[in-house]
């Protein structure tokens, strides 16, 4: 006889985030995400075996949820650039549990990237063209202008997330435009600093 669970994967995923978003991945267990949910700790087996099945399932929950705040919609080109740009700093100031685990070495999901994997997949083709027709730049310069803005980003939101930097979300996004200029800048002058 087949086992019947009333407790579905996506309520037990849906809490497990909100208490990661909430208190961090390290307050996640198999007993406190049970009580969270009001039930005992068999669905969670049943669904994920152990806590190491669950971490992973999160992972791409989690993911997931971010990636769909960040969707830049019908936007295009530095448009479409900058509304990502927007939404990973917000998810370091307003989520940074979340930031932390997807970005700052909590998620099993993760290989080492390259800074080639960053601006290299398919789908950023299109924004890349758009961009180097808004800048004048070629392909191979606008994503250094990318490779650059993110890792600068990705510095300002870590600093963000762990407490060590405040700033408003306004005076952020002016920092990381004026780099981004800079690096425009610095790539129409032929530098390749």
């Amino acid at each position: 006889m087949a086992r019947k669970t009333t407790v579905g994967k996506d309520v037990i995923l849906e809490a497990a985030l909100q208490m990661l978003i909430a208190d961090g991945y390290e307050s996640i267990n198999i007993r406190t995400l049970a009580e969270k949910i009001g039930c005992s700790s068999q669905p969670l087996v049943w669904h994920f075996d152990n806590m190491e099945g669950l971490r992973k399932a999160l992972a791409v929950y989690a993911r997931e949820y971010a990636v769909s705040k960040a969707d830049p919609g019908k936007r295009e080109g530095a448009d479409a650039f900058e509304y990502m740009g927007r939404s990973y700093i917000r998810m370091a100031m307003k989520e940074p549990n979340l930031f932390k685990f997807l970005y700052l070495g909590g998620c099993p999901l993760d290989k080492p990237l390259s800074l080639n994997d960053i601006s290299s997949e398919a789908d950023s083709a299109a924004m890349i063209g758009s961009i180097s027709a808004q800048t004048g730049l070629a392909p191979d310069r606008v994503i250094k202008v990318i490779q650059d803005t993110i890792m600068y980003s990705h510095g300002i939101a870590t600093m963000i997330a762990t407490g060590v930097f405040k700033a408003s979300e306004k005076q952020v996004m002016a920092m990381i435009k004026s780099a981004s200029e800079a690096f425009v800048h610095q790539q129409k002058a032929g530098l390749n600093g």
